[in-house]
């Protein structure tokens, strides 16, 4: 029996994945309907990596030219000890000269994803939280809300709740790792220090501070950036309490960073972040199905999570498209992701004790290993496009328009 060609479809969640699940999937001519926990949808954190991947996804969403003209071209990362030595310099040119990311304030993704997703004709209830599904007619779903409501039923229930989802223990008995790192971020002036680049500052494995340009909330006004510095959850309070001496050390570390630092006004200025690793061993359990954070979660250390959510959602539209039911669809969409998936999981995890842990047996051992990779153009290419998410495999790879799937708008 043929896949019908409009579904009944609930998105949970009105993320990053989310939405572009929205977008693409009412664009294929399906009923959708987004629930979102919060009273109105609003982005958490200050600035993101669009890799290659996620800008072909963008791509096919119509949306890349806007992410672009808001954001921040990025054409290198580059990271070096406290004491001055070189550790990552990695250009994306390295590999192709047509790749690049843009550096962008999660609030200006959002709000470039919030336009279409307004103008796609999908239905949005705020103030949903979903606690469950529950079976209804055939094999039908309806979502069970915190409040005891129970809502229609549906063909498709995705969940896009990210990382603290309430929904993937009915797909998975797997329990998130927390990491022992996180990071303080807030949104800075760019004052020019490192354009078109990621830029870093290590000592050992226990400090990281990063400076990325971002580009404007809405295209217009002064140019932005993101300013992190990673450190425990449980010593937030502490760091809070220090600030001033903390704020000293950062210009140590960073004095170039010190106009910034003097003009900030406390701790009130940051927002937490805390890491979890977790990868669902499988994605779906009958019509539900995990995409983005729900699915897979890690740190940042690759800047791959909103990219991979981005991914997830064309992907799971592409699958719909070329399916006879929805089983076949949501195994299609499984098979297409998981490599790539497990790939960033373990490449994440593994670099995330290399930059931030107690470890400074690691942390030296990055210093010697990665300063040499560099100088050897296999490793080198490598690197890039491991950073780039293109990596498909601990041997294979492809590149960003085969990854967010075929050529043409979703």
């Amino acid at each position: 029996m043929a896949l019908p060609a409009s579904l009944d479809i609930a998105i949970v969640g009105a993320g990053v994945a989310g939405l572009a699940a929205a977008i693409a999937l009412s664009r294929g001519g399906h009923r959708v309907a987004v629930f979102e926990r919060f009273d109105t949808p609003r982005p958490l954190g200050s600035g993101l990596m669009i890799q290659p991947g996620g800008l072909a996804a963008l791509g096919r969403l119509g949306l890349r030219t806007e992410i672009e003209r808001r954001g921040h071209r990025i054409d290198r990362l580059h990271g070096m000890t406290g004491g001055g030595r070189t550790v990552f310099d990695v250009a994306y040119a390295d590999l192709d000269a047509a790749l690049y990311a843009v550096g962008i304030h999660r609030a200006a993704l959002h709000g470039v994803l919030w336009d279409a997703f307004t103008a796609c004709g999908a239905s949005l209830e705020t103030g949903a939280e979903v606690r469950a599904t529950q079976p209804a007619s055939g094999a039908r779903a309806a979502l069970e809300m915190s409040s005891g409501r129970r809502s229609g039923s549906f063909d498709l229930i995705i969940d896009a709740s990210g990382s603290n989802s309430m929904l993937r223990g009915q797909v998975t008995a797997r329990k998130p790792r927390p990491f022992a790192y996180g990071a303080v971020w807030t949104t800075v002036e760019d004052i020019g220090i490192a354009p078109g680049c990621l830029a870093q500052r290590y000592v050992a494995a226990r400090i990281m501070m990063g400076y990325l340009p971002v580009g404007t909330i809405d295209g217009q006004g002064p140019p932005l950036a993101a300013l992190f510095w990673s450190l425990k959850p449980e010593t937030y309070s502490p760091w809070r309490d220090g600030f001033t001496d903390w704020r000293d050390e950062a210009e140590r570390l960073w004095p170039e960073c010190g106009p910034l630092l003097s003009r900030l006004g406390g701790p009130e200025d940051f927002t937490l972040a805390a890491y979890s690793h977790f990868l669902a061993p499988v994605f779906r359990s009958g019509s539900l199905v995990l995409i983005g954070d729900s699915a897979h979660a890690t740190s940042p250390q690759l800047g791959q999570g909103g990219n991979q959510g981005l991914i997830d959602a064309v992907a799971l539209a592409d699958a719909l498209r070329a399916s006879q039911s929805i089983d076949e669809a949501l195994a299609a969409y499984e098979r297409r992701r998981r490599t790539q998936i497990r790939f960033y999981q373990a490449a994440s995890a593994l670099l995330t004790a290399f930059f931030q842990s107690d470890s400074a047996s690691l942390a030296s051992l990055r210093d010697l290993l990665f300063h040499r990779m560099r100088h050897v153009p296999y490793l080198r290419r490598e690197m890039v496009r491991t950073l780039a998410g293109l990596k498909t495999g601990l041997f294979a790879s492809a590149g960003p328009d085969a990854i967010a799937g075929r050529d043409g708008n979703v």
